[in-house]
């Protein structure tokens, strides 16, 4: 099972567009990539957000604030505990995707995402050593607070997106295995460490068990086994790395059964899951019991003393499924994984896509404000004396919480 491929996520571009007179820049929906491929233009995004200062159309999101010396790394990274689940959101690769991770968490009440979530492009191999300046502002997130976990995806090929046949694939694997391919990721690995981020998740060579990518797991689930176990052992071979593994299929058998590809307890930490509202008509019951399903990875992790992550998560194939939201939310809260990061793009998400409304006020009405425990939404405060609010119609005004604010002249 594997989520849409139109909108490409090894890798976006920032853009932010200023709009609404001369004072208000409102920052816009997901971009496209530098050097990714695209195979359709994206929608315009379904809400926006004002700005403390209007920002030129050119200019990308600004950098954050200079971190906090005395945060420490957390080598463990965030703990769910007893509390609420650490969480975030794939919402952009580049820069924006930073920027936005504070728009949503204004969206939620306050309630602050813990988690940053990005993608390696896997094009060249040049990029999944970490693209010079690619990973900085993600690292610069990481450690402005010590609670804070970085989860990168990382794919075990280049071309991994090209339609790479299985008898290619299968020389690829044997290749790694030889270790044609170990500098790349012995670069990346330094890079981490020397961006102060050695605690890094890494989901390396995620949905294996599909068709997708040039790093899947099917044509010879042997070499892809010894070529994971390659990748980790020079990964962690580098001084001063934390990093924890995340071996992640999709939900369900997909093209091979996930359990063929497991390399083994010593190479990996987390045993993750990228699960979808897919396919069609599928209810989440059967989501739950269906052979390697959401069950069977929690049964399999505990069998191998893992905890479990959800790397990706949202709608797809159903369409609005304000259902499905629900109960998602209330499986992640049972099962405690270590992290989950929401989809949200079209048609996965809930922020971004207009047409899934009744899974939006789902999601935000189960996370609004939350901090400890789920809190009541404040009600929309008087707006200011100097301020009016233009009728923008119900939509904007949901997203916006009816606080667009226009200075009067």
């Amino acid at each position: 099972m594997t989520a849409q491929r139109g909108n490409t996520r090894s890798g976006r571009l920032a853009m932010v567009v200023a709009v609404v007179g001369t004072s208000t820049a409102l920052a816009v929906g997901p971009g496209s990539a530098a050097g990714a491929k695209t195979t359709a233009a994206e929608p315009a995004p379904a809400h926006t957000f004002p700005t403390a200062a209007a920002a030129p159309a050119s200019r990308a999101a600004p950098a954050p604030a200079t971190p906090t010396p005395s945060a420490p790394l957390n080598a463990a990274g965030p703990s769910s505990g007893n509390g609420p689940v650490p969480f975030g959101a794939f919402l952009d690769s580049g820069p924006l995707g930073v920027a936005r991770m504070a728009q949503l968490s204004r969206w939620l009440g306050g309630t602050e995402l813990k988690v940053a979530h990005t993608y390696l492009p896997g094009n060249h191999w040049r990029d999944i050593a970490g693209p010079p300046g690619f990973l900085h502002v993600w690292a610069h997130w990481r450690r402005m607070k010590a609670d804070r976990m970085l989860v990168l995806n990382v794919p075990m090929q280049e071309h991994n997106e090209d339609h790479v046949s299985d008898a290619e694939v299968r020389t690829l694997l044997h290749q790694g295995v030889a270790g044609r391919f170990d500098q790349y990721f012995r670069v990346l690995a330094e890079r981490l460490v020397h961006l102060k981020v050695p605690d890094t998740v890494l989901v390396l060579g995620w949905e294996m068990n599909g068709t997708t990518y040039t790093h899947r797991c099917g044509p010879d689930p042997q070499a892809w086994k010894a070529y994971w176990k390659r990748i980790v052992t020079l990964m962690r071979a580098v001084p001063g790395q934390r990093f924890r593994f995340d071996f992640a299929p999709s939900r369900g058998r997909d093209a091979i059964a996930w359990t063929q590809c497991y390399p083994g307890d010593d190479t990996v930490d987390i045993i993750g899951m990228d699960a979808y509202d897919q396919p069609t008509g599928l209810p989440f019951d059967e989501q739950v019991t269906e052979p390697y399903g959401l069950q069977q990875q929690v049964d399999f992790a505990k069998a191998h003393g893992k905890p479990i992550s959800y790397p990706e998560w949202g709608l797809f194939r159903n369409g609005d499924n304000a259902a499905y939201m629900r109960r998602m939310l209330a499986w992640i809260d049972e099962h405690k994984p270590v992290y989950n990061t929401l989809t949200d793009y079209c048609p996965h998400g809930v922020w971004s896509c207009r047409q899934n409304l009744r899974s939006s006020q789902v999601y935000r009405s189960a996370l609004y404000g939350r901090t400890e425990q789920p809190a009541t939404p404040a009600p929309t405060p008087k707006p200011p004396a100097h301020c009016f609010r233009p009728g923008l119609g119900d939509w904007v005004a949901y997203w916006t919480g009816g606080r667009l604010c226009l200075r009067r002249r």
